[in-house]
């Protein structure tokens, strides 16, 4: 089962904390500190590169490109999704499947999971039908988020959303679909390919991710949080949605990556809390750039949440000091990874580098 792990105390480091003279100014000063290479965490140790203890350093890894990883793993994610996804009768909402499906995006949750699998011991193939079938159920959920009865978006990924260009009777169905298929292909693709109980394992944590102790718990609780006044809300409220409605999924894909790769339950759960950290900082990231990214840079519609009246880390705690949470939490990620060979956690350090550092 999977172990519950509050973040708690994210929301006592923001009451003790105050304001700092010397406080990050800016997100892009977090880049300057961490950068997208993963050798400031990195260094020999016992003949194999280690991840250390935060401070140390080893140069010869600082060649490790997180860029080009992230494309090439993100071509082998599409190449694999438009196969999942030929078009058949009825083709209206096959279209509509597609349509969000293939529009692009950055990949970060199946990435997460072939790069974990990989860092246990697995390769890509072993991963990229899990991977597949979590970002599936990420399509699924943005179609649906964005419908008029939830978040009534009009742009995602820079382009219009799947409501406004098939209905919101095929986006409902075509977001459905997506639900269903994941399952399917995760199931079907991967067999012969991984144990059966290690299989079931990964379903059963999908599943959990995305249900009313997940993905839906926090769509709720984030729906009934609208319009409430900052001041009466507590920071736990607000770390509840975000680990449910952001955090759960990311988690889900590191923790089935694992799985998938035959991960130790030490490895499980270190990867775990790894996911549960950059899934928070990645919601954190987000409320910040809402308020401080034009429509054009974000490819959705900036402000969306201040207009909505979400919560949002800006408007409970403020800028400066969300960016304080997203420097502690880049930090908490990346010791998890203490321990793991580096060339293998090189991704992951990195992940947690770009999560930080994104600007859309």
């Amino acid at each position: 089962m999977a172990t519950t792990v509050h973040l708690s105390s994210f929301s006592l480091f923001i009451q003790s904390r105050g304001r700092r003279d010397n406080s990050i100014s800016s997100v892009k000063s977090l880049k300057k500190r961490t950068g997208l290479s993963p050798s400031s965490a990195l260094t020999s140790q016992g003949g194999r590169d280690m991840i250390p203890p935060q401070g140390k350093s080893n140069d010869h890894n600082s060649a490790f490109d997180f860029k080009l990883y992230m494309i090439r793993k993100a071509e082998s994610v599409n190449a694999a999704l438009d196969v999942s996804v030929p078009l058949r009768e009825p083709l209206t909402v096959q279209e509509a499947v597609r349509y969000s499906l293939l529009a692009g995006g950055k990949r970060v949750r199946p990435l997460l999971c072939i790069a974990v699998c990989e860092l246990v011991g697995g390769d890509e193939a072993t991963a990229m039908s899990a991977a597949c079938a979590v970002e599936m159920i990420h399509t699924s959920s943005l179609i649906h988020d964005d419908l008029p009865c939830m978040d009534n978006a009009d742009l995602r990924r820079g382009k219009p959303t799947n409501h406004k260009v098939f209905g919101e009777d095929m986006a409902v169905l075509a977001g459905d679909a997506l639900l269903a298929l994941a399952f399917e292909h995760m199931t079907v693709v991967s067999s012969g390919l991984v144990a059966s109980e290690r299989m079931i394992r990964a379903v059963v944590e999908l599943a959990r991710a995305i249900g009313t102790k997940g993905l839906v718990a926090g769509q709720v609780v984030d729906l009934s949080s609208e319009r409430l006044n900052p001041h009466d809300v507590g920071l736990e409220r607000l770390e509840f949605i975000h680990l449910h409605k952001t955090a759960a999924l990311l988690e889900a894909a590191a923790v089935i990556g694992a799985i998938m790769g035959g991960g130790t339950e030490e490895e499980i759960d270190k990867l775990r809390k790894y996911a549960r950290c950059i899934g928070l900082l990645f919601q954190v990231v987000d409320d910040i750039l809402d308020v401080t990214k034009s429509t054009e840079e974000l490819g959705k519609t900036a402000g969306k949440d201040v207009m909505a009246g979400k919560l949002t880390y800006p408007r409970l705690i403020g800028l400066e000091r969300s960016r304080e949470v997203a420097e502690k939490l880049s930090r908490e990620a990346e010791e998890q990874l203490l321990g793991f060979e580096s060339d293998k956690a090189a991704p992951l350090v990195a992940l947690a580098s770009y999560i930080s550092c994104r600007n859309d």
